[in-house]
This record gives structure tokens, C-alpha cells and sequence, in this order.
């Protein structure tokens, strides 16, 4: 798009209550849950539920100390905001641009998963095609305006919604009817070598790959600065988290593990030497012979995928308008069409996100678990700086007789608790030798930021 046709502008507040709300639901359920649990089950067995559980714990906590800084400053970029606000410039340079990375990366996992679930169908299909096809989608979704990415994720989520509640219900039935058969039996919980098959390292050795599937949700903090009633609609939203936790990711995974010994499960997935090679959600209703529902789920799960991705695309956008108005990136990315769009935004990061096709080229078979663990990686610093930055927020807030109308939980402890499990998961990774890099990686991440950073400085300073 020529230059000449954008203008710098704010973004309109296109985002109805409803919005927000399927927003924030969608966050909550996407690969970590239909694909990742996949790997999580070969290793915790039954015992994974209790593992959802605690991250789904640590994450609410989280996203209530968010949502205490959002509903009192409802801005565009909103982690890298009160990182800069409240801690420093610094901390809001590398907030920003840790949260831009870690969506790009969360982005190319979702369009790997896409390829997955595809050649479920056609595994002809080389996953980095699938990739590329639907990239183009997305993206073009994103271009035409807020208001139609507001949509797109409302039936986009819907559609989750809708599959896991039949999902239950489906087993549910299965279950207590004895339609599923003689191995559909709540027992399959404990009847195949316990609860912690294989001890409760085999579950501890998990919990980073359980802490991918609740990246997306702080997801909703960025959609404040386009809410129609940020602080009526941002505490609803995330005060909902536990309840989608209990039901989307315990409830599924306790009625999927009941359906069928688990173990056979997991041969069935890593039969071709692929341990995410496919959906435990979609593989449990072929081993019980409902063919239809397995194609059903694996649409559902497609397009569940392709729901991350699309708040990828929005949030990684938003997030580098957030940081051009603090000064912390080219100015020209507050540039917005006649619409209120982001381009430029959308265009950079997408032109990241193309390395996900490159990946899948290259190294189809090992790509999304490289990929999830350096979402992790990104992710940890994201939650780590979230926690730190609302201890600060809260001691400005009293400096100045303010009492936040949104509070977070037993302020400070839950900051610590989350602090010393976020160093825990970094601990984990370090013994897993397929994720290992991605820590090793960070400490040359946050050197390279600090470079850009003292090189943004000195060119203020001239």
C-alpha cells in the first residue's frame, strides 16, 4: 500500500463486549491443548490433568495482576506500557519487543499445527504449503479492519467452544451409556500404571510444554486500547479464565483419558516417529470407531489453530503500535489507514512469521516441538515482567492514595509464587534435551535487546 494513503492515527475502538469476551476465550484454546497434550501424555500420562491444573493456576494469577494495571490504563501495548511506565524505559523496550517475538514465534507454531491437521485428511501436503496457504489468509482477514478480526475470532471461537462442550458431553455419554465399550471406563485414570505412570518427574518434565498452551492468554490486555468498555468488559473477561481452565483443558483431558487406555493412545500418536504428529482429540474417536467425530474434531481443532494465529496477527500488530508511541520502534509503524489498520505493523511482523514456512521446509518433523519450547522461552520473560511490573504498579498506586478498582490476589505473595515458577519451568527445560537451546538462548536474546536498546539511546541523544 503506498504510503501516501496511510496517515499517523489512533486506532478505532471497534471491539464490542462480545468481542473481547470470545477473545479471551480463544486464547485459552488452541495447540497446547488439541496438539501439545500429545507429547505431555507420552510422558505424565493421566497425571498431566493435575499439570494443567497448576499452569492454568499460575496463568490466572497472572492475568489478574494484568488485568488490575489494564482496567486502570487501558492502552495499545499494554505489557510494554506499564513495564516503561513503572519500571523504566528499559523495561518497556524489552517488554514490548519479547511479547512481539513471542507472538511471531506462537504464530509459526500454529500455522505448523495447521499442516498437521491437514495431512490428517491429505498427508500428501507438506506442512510448509498448508503453512503458507492459510498465512496468506490470515493475514488478508487482518487488513481489512478491526471490527472484521473481531468477528472472524468471535465464530472462530464459538466454534472451539462449541466442539469441546460436544466433546464432553459425546464422551461423557460414551462413557456412563457403555456405548464407548468395554474400555471407555473412568479407571483408565488410574488402571495403567497409576496416576504418575512414570513417576512425578514424568509429569515436572512436562510442565514446560503445559505452560505453552496458556500463552495466549494475555492476549486480552492488548485488546484494551480498542474495547468499547475497557473497564467494565477487561475484568469479565479475565475473572472467566478459571472457569475455561476447569472446563476446557480438566474437563476435556479428564473425559479423553477416561474414553481409552492411554497408553495405546500414545503408541497410536508416535506410531510414525512423530510424537505431535497429530491430535490426541481427533485419534481417541478413531480408536473408538466414531469416524465422524474425528473428522468433525479435526476441523475443530483446525480451526482453532488458525484462531491463535489470527490474534497473532492482531496482537503482534497492536504490540508495535504500542511500542512507535513510547519511541521504542519506527514511527512510522503508528501509520493507519483510512480504517484504523495497522499496515505497516501487519506487514513486518508477517514477514517474520514466513520463517515458519522455511522451518517446516526444512525440518517438518521437529519443527513444532523447536518451535513451542522458544515460545516458552519468550513466554517466561513475558510472565516474569508482568508480575515485576505490577509489584511497581501497585507501590505507585500507593504512593498516589490510589486504590485500584480491579485488584490482583494476595498482592505481593502471588507476584513471588509466580516469579519462583516461571524459574522452576526455566529449571525443567534445562534437563530436557530437545528444549534445552531455547534457555540457553535467552540470556544472548536479552544482550541482543540491551544492544538495540543503548543504540536506540545514542541516537536520541544525537
Amino acid at each position: 500500500m503506498p504510503s501516501e494513503m496511510l496517515q499517523t492515527g489512533p486506532l478505532k475502538r471497534g471491539l464490542k463486549n462480545r468481542h473481547i469476551q470470545l477473545i479471551a476465550l480463544g486464547g485459552a484454546i488452541g495447540t497446547g491443548l488439541f496438539l501439545g497434550s500429545a507429547g505431555v501424555m507420552a510422558s505424565a500420562g493421566p497425571s498431566m490433568i493435575l499439570g494443567y491444573a497448576i499452569g492454568g493456576f499460575i496463568a490466572f494469577l497472572i492475568m489478574r495482576q494484568l488485568g488490575e494495571m489494564i482496567v486502570e490504563e487501558p492502552v495499545a501495548g499494554s505489557f510494554s506500557h506499564f513495564a516503561h511506565a513503572y519500571w523504566g524505559p528499559f523495561a518497556g523496550f524489552l517488554s514490548g519487543w519479547n511479547y512481539w517475538v513471542l507472538y511471531v514465534l506462537v504464530g509459526m507454531a500454529e500455522l505448523t499445527a495447521v499442516g498437521k491437521y491437514v495431512q490428517y485428511w491429505w498427508p500428501e501436503i507438506p506442512t510448509w504449503v498448508t503453512a503458507a496457504a492459510f498465512f496468506v489468509l490470515i493475514n488478508a482477514i487482518n487488513l481489512t479492519n478491526v471490527r472484521v478480526f473481531g468477528e472472524a475470532e468471535f465464530w472462530f471461537s464459538i466454534i472451539k467452544v462449541a466442539a469441546i462442550v460436544g466433546m464432553i458431553l459425546l464422551g461423557c455419554y460414551l462413557l456412563f451409556s457403555g456405548a464407548g465399550g468395554e474400555q471407555a471406563t473412568v479407571s483408565n485414570l488410574w488402571s495403567h500404571g497409576g496416576f504418575f505412570p512414570n513417576g512425578v518427574s514424568g509429569l515436572v518434565m512436562m510442565m514446560a510444554i503445559i505452560m505453552f498452551s496458556f500463552g495466549g492468554l494475555e492476549l486480552v490486555g492488548i485488546t484494551a486500547a480498542e474495547a468499547d468498555q475497557p473497564k467494565t468488559v477487561i475484568p469479565k473477561a479475565i475473572n472467566q479464565v478459571v472457569y475455561r481452565i476447569l472446563i476446557f483443558y480438566i474437563g476435556a483431558l479428564t473425559v479423553l483419558l477416561s474414553l481409552h487406555p492411554w497408553d495405546d493412545l500414545v503408541a497410536t500418536l508416535t506410531a510414525g516417529g512423530d510424537s505431535y504428529g497429530s491430535s490426541p482429540f481427533v485419534q481417541i474417536f478413531s480408536l473408538i470407531g466414531s469416524d465422524t467425530a474425528a473428522h468433525l474434531l479435526n476441523f475443530v481443532v483446525l480451526t482453532a489453530a488458525l484462531s491463535v494465529y489470527n490474534s497473532g496477527v492482531y496482537c503482534n500488530s497492536r504490540m508495535l503500535y504500542g511500542l512507535a508511541e513510547q519511541g521504542n520502534a519506527p514511527k512510522q509503524l503508528l501509520k493507519v489507514d483510512k480504517r484504523g489498520v495497522p499496515v505497516l505493523a501487519i506487514a513486518i511482523s508477517a514477514l517474520f512469521t514466513l520463517i515458519c514456512v522455511v522451518i517446516n521446509y526444512l525440518v517438518p518433523k521437529s519443527a513444532l516441538e523447536l518451535l513451542m519450547s522458544l515460545v516458552v522461552a519468550a513466554l517466561v520473560i513475558n510472565w516474569a515482567m508482568i508480575s515485576l511490573a505490577h509489584i511497581k504498579f501497585r507501590k505507585a498506586m500507593q504512593a498516589k492514595g490510589v486504590e485500584p478498582s480491579f485488584k490482583a490476589f494476595w498482592f505481593p505473595f502471588a507476584n513471588y509464587l509466580c516469579l519462583a515458577f516461571v524459574l522452576f519451568i526455566l529449571g525443567v527445560m534445562l534437563f530436557i534435551p530437545g528444549i534445552r537451546l531455547s534457555v540457553f538462548a535467552i540470556p544472548f536474546w536479552l544482550l541482543f535487546i540491551w544492544g538495540c536498546y543503548q543504540i536506540r539511546q545514542r541516537r536520541l541523544a544525537n
